[in-house]
C-alpha cells in the first residue's frame, strides 16, 4: 500500500462511466489519482482527495500541457466516444485515434514511465451485419481483429499506437492496452440503464440483446482492479501486451453452448465447448501473466437476483429458475 501511495496515476476520461469507477477505484487503493475530463463531476462522486482537471484533449498541446503540470508515473487513458455510432463514423474514427495519439505522445515526450490505453472487444469485429465468425471459443488475444465499424477500427489504432511508441522507446517506457468487455457500473446493477438503453436484468431476460456482444461484460470495480494489478506488474512483463479484461461468465441464465447457436448461427458448430457459465471471452492471459481474477458477476451483484436470506443449499436453483 505504501508504495501504491507514492505513485500518482493520471485517467483521462475520468468523468465517464467507467472512468468513474476506475479513479475511484484506484484511490480507494492507495493511488494518488488525477481525473483528467472536459468537464469535472460534481463533488461527493468521488473520494475525498482527488484531482480533478479540466481539458480538451483534443486542443493542440492540452494533453502535453496537464500531463506536465500533473508530473503522473502512470497514465490510464480512457478518454473517447465511448459508444459505436454515437456520432457520425467519420467523427468517431477522428476523435477517438486524435485522443490516442495526442495522450500517448505527450506521456512518451514527458518520460511517464507507465502509459495503458484502454481498447475494447469490439476490435474482433463480432455483430458485423455481413456475419462473422471467428476461428474458435472462447475468444482470447490471438483472435484475429475484423472491426467494422469506425469504433471497432478507432480501437484497433489505438492499440497500434501504442505498439509504435514502444517500438521506438524499446523497454524504456512500459505500455499495455485492455479490452474491456460490456461494461456494467455499480449503480447498473441497481436498475439505472446500461450504455445501450436497456437495465442489466433485461438483457438477461432477452438473450437477443446480449447476443450480438456474445453475452460479454464486466463489473467496472473489477477494471479498476485489473488496472491496480497492471501497473503493479508492467516492470515485469512483456511490453505493450493487450489483455482482455472480462467476467469469469456469460450475461446469460443459459449455457452459451445453447445461445449461440440460436442467435449467431454460423458460429453455432464452434461454442459447443461454451457449458454452464463458461463465458465467450478468455481472460486466461490476464490470470496467467498478472495473476488477475474477475471477483463480480450477475449472479452476486444484480440487485434481489438472489435473497441475501436464500439458503445456499437453494440458491443453485434458484439461479436456474431465474
Amino acid at each position: 500500500m505504501a508504495e501504491r501511495a507514492q505513485t500518482t496515476v493520471l485517467v483521462t476520461g475520468g468523468s465517464g462511466r467507467l472512468g468513474r469507477s476506475v479513479v475511484t477505484g484506484l484511490a480507494e487503493a492507495g493511488y494518488d489519482v488525477v481525473s483528467v475530463d472536459r468537464a469535472p463531476v460534481h463533488d461527493g462522486a468521488f473520494p475525498a482527495g482527488i484531482r480533478q482537471e479540466a481539458a480538451d484533449l483534443l486542443a493542440e498541446g492540452e494533453a502535453h500541457r496537464v500531463i506536465a503540470a500533473c508530473a503522473p508515473d502512470a497514465v490510464v487513458h480512457l478518454a473517447a466516444i465511448a459508444v459505436p455510432f454515437s456520432a457520425p463514423e467519420d467523427v468517431i474514427l477522428q476523435t477517438n485515434c486524435r485522443l490516442a495519439f495526442a495522450v500517448m505522445a505527450a506521456a512518451t515526450e514527458l518520460g511517464v514511465g507507465r502509459i495503458i490505453t484502454a481498447s475494447s472487444p469490439t476490435v474482433l469485429g463480432y455483430g458485423s451485419p455481413a456475419g462473422w465468425v471467428p476461428e474458435s471459443f472462447p475468444l482470447n488475444e490471438e483472435t484475429t481483429p475484423k472491426p467494422w465499424n469506425a469504433y471497432a477500427l478507432s480501437k484497433l489504432l489505438a492499440e497500434e499506437t501504442m505498439r509504435m511508441f514502444a517500438a521506438a522507446q524499446g523497454d524504456r517506457l512500459r505500455y499495455a492496452a485492455f479490452r474491456p468487455c460490456y461494461v456494467i457500473s455499480p449503480e447498473e446493477w441497481e436498475g439505472a440503464l446500461t450504455q445501450q438503453g436497456h437495465t442489466v436484468r433485461e438483457r438477461l431476460d432477452d438473450p437477443a440483446l446480449s447476443a450480438p456482444a456474445v453475452f460479454n461484460y464486466v463489473d467496472a470495480r473489477d477494471v479498476a482492479d485489473f488496472l491496480d494489478v497492471l501497473l503493479q506488474s508492467m516492470d515485469r512483463i512483456p511490453n505493450a501486451e493487450t489483455f482482455f479484461v472480462g467476467a469469469a461468465d456469460a450475461l446469460a441464465r443459459k449455457p452459451l453452448s445453447e445461445l449461440i447457436p440460436q442467435y449467431l448461427p454460423s458460429a453455432g458448430p464452434l461454442a459447443a465447448g461454451l457449458t454452464g457459465s463458461s463465458p465467450a471471452f478468455s481472460v486466461d492471459k490476464a490470470r496467467r501473466l498478472l495473476g488477475w481474477e474477475p471477483r463480480r458477476s450477475w449472479r452476486t451483484e444484480l440487485v434481489d437476483s438472489i435473497p441475501e436470506s436464500a439458503d445456499p443449499l437453494l440458491i443453485p436453483a434458484i439461479q436456474e429458475a431465474r
